[in-house]
């Protein structure tokens, strides 16, 4: 059996536009390095101040390097019929996998992580790293964060770890069915297994313990296990930072969406982003004026008392506003999104009645303009949305009092039963924000629970 071990250096530290400027192949039987290759590339891109000061390669140095294109054939054929070894394989792979991509040639090989295999072969060091391994175990790095010395020190790394493998750990690595080589290289396999198949929240953490993407999931293991396998370079990114994962079971989907909603505003991971906003800060109001016509306007919150709902920034109200206009025939001059005009520009498109041209009665305008102010906000005062709870002797419940959430709880079933009022609930939920976020996610479920009874009724 083969092996190519290999490392690159690239133009950047991640993996979204990098580009390769040295690569080291050493090929290896197991016990001696049986052919090398080595050469500089041209990435056809500048290198940054901060990768010349990490690697010392410099703009100069490549500008007569061949390009990727022109070494393609020889890294395709070297690494052949072999088993491609890397210190954090998947970074090494797959950005070789992509440059080969751009050329239109799909590159498949085996692989192996030697921080993986340290990790089983060599515990309880403090740092997986090239460096510490190194240190630790007394190998020299002739030209650290150079492909060449890297690659050499990954040999004789992964020749100490087949000599020391006694338990055929390679080998599993290695089969078919195993998912160690496409698990992160900093996690251990026990965290995943140890994963739960409920619904729930799970929390993503680097070597510094810092949470950098949070999740939920119907099943938190399986849902876990598919970032491993997603190409998305964001996911890519993700999984080579993450060190450690926990979670907090929910016992439902609803209480596992409310609870992502909040620790996203909450921690701000690096990672999320399509919550991960600042405080909202334009409201949603209605007004009546002289002639007994509902208005729907908006303005900042501190102007804005009482708010219908509340938004992060005005382009997204007037996107909502837009919505509204259009499914319940509204006027855009009574939503303030046409001003200083007589008549609305969709009344001559018959998307208007013509409140604004008074071809149309106020009373019937205004029953479709409360329509949709209903379809907005959470319909209910104080309710009190009961779920299954974590364990079978359980009640999870989300609490909303005066049109406004106030968190999720869990209480036993037999002190549910003494509970009378919703104001009662508030004493079993740690006091949680409201926002657009979380509004949505309850008017999405609460309207969605009005249809499965509306068809369970005909």
């Amino acid at each position: 059996m083969l092996y190519t071990v290999i490392d690159i250096e690239t133009t950047g530290n991640g993996y979204k536009g990098s580009k390769i400027t040295e690569i080291s192949i050493f090929v290896f039987d197991g016990k001696k390095v049986v052919d090398e290759y080595t050469t500089l590339i041209n990435p056809e891109q500048n290198i940054p101040p901060f990768i010349t000061n990490l690697t010392g390669i410099t703009n100069a140095m490549v500008r007569n390097a061949p390009k990727f294109y022109e070494v393609a054939r020889k890294i395709e054929e070297i690494t052949k019929n072999t088993i491609f070894v890397a210190h954090n394989v998947n970074f090494d792979y797959n950005i070789i996998q992509a440059e080969f991509k751009s050329l239109g040639f799909d590159f498949k090989r085996k692989k192996l992580c030697t921080v993986r295999l340290s990790r089983k072969i060599i515990p309880g060091l403090n740092s997986y790293s090239l460096g510490n391994i190194c240190t630790s175990e007394n190998i020299p790095i002739n030209g650290r964060h150079r492909a060449k010395g890297d690659a050499e020190a990954t040999t004789e790394l992964f020749r100490r770890l087949i000599e020391r493998d006694d338990q055929f750990i390679i080998n599993s690595f290695l089969h078919p069915r195993s998912r160690q080589a496409t698990l992160p290289p900093l996690l251990d396999k026990k965290v995943v297994d140890n994963l739960p198949e409920t619904f729930g929240v799970y929390y993503f953490k680097n070597l510094a313990k810092e949470v950098i993407y949070v999740g939920k999931a119907n099943n938190i293991k399986q849902r876990v296990i598919s970032h491993f396998y997603d190409k998305k370079k964001k996911e890519q990114n993700m999984c080579l930072e993450t060190a450690d994962i926990s979670f907090i079971e929910t016992g439902s989907e609803l209480l596992a969406l409310l609870l992502e909603s909040e620790e996203i505003k909450h921690i701000y991971p690096k990672y999320n982003r399509a919550q991960r906003r600042a405080g909202e800060a334009v409201g949603l109001f209605s007004y009546e004026d002289q002639k007994g016509i509902i208005h729907l306007a908006y303005n900042r919150l501190k102007l804005a008392p009482n708010p219908i709902m509340k938004y992060y920034s005005v382009a997204e109200c007037r996107n909502h506003l837009e919505v509204l206009c259009k499914e319940f025939e509204l006027c855009p001059k009574y939503c303030h999104l046409q001003t200083n005009v007589s008549s609305c520009f969709h009344y001559q498109l018959k998307e208007c009645k013509g409140i604004c041209c008074d071809k149309e009665a106020v009373d019937d305008y205004n029953i479709r303009v409360r329509q949709a102010i209903k379809s907005v906000g959470i319909d209910a005062e104080n309710l009190i949305i009961k779920e299954t709870g974590r364990t079978k002797d359980e009640v999870g419940f989300a609490l909303i009092l005066d049109g406004i959430y106030k968190g999720i709880g869990y209480l036993d079933t037999s002190q549910d039963v003494l509970l009378e009022n919703p104001a009662d609930y508030q004493f079993f939920v740690e006091p949680k924000k409201d926002n657009r976020d979380i509004q949505r996610i309850l008017t999405a479920y609460i309207r969605k629970t009005e249809e499965i009874k509306l068809l369970a009724n005909d």
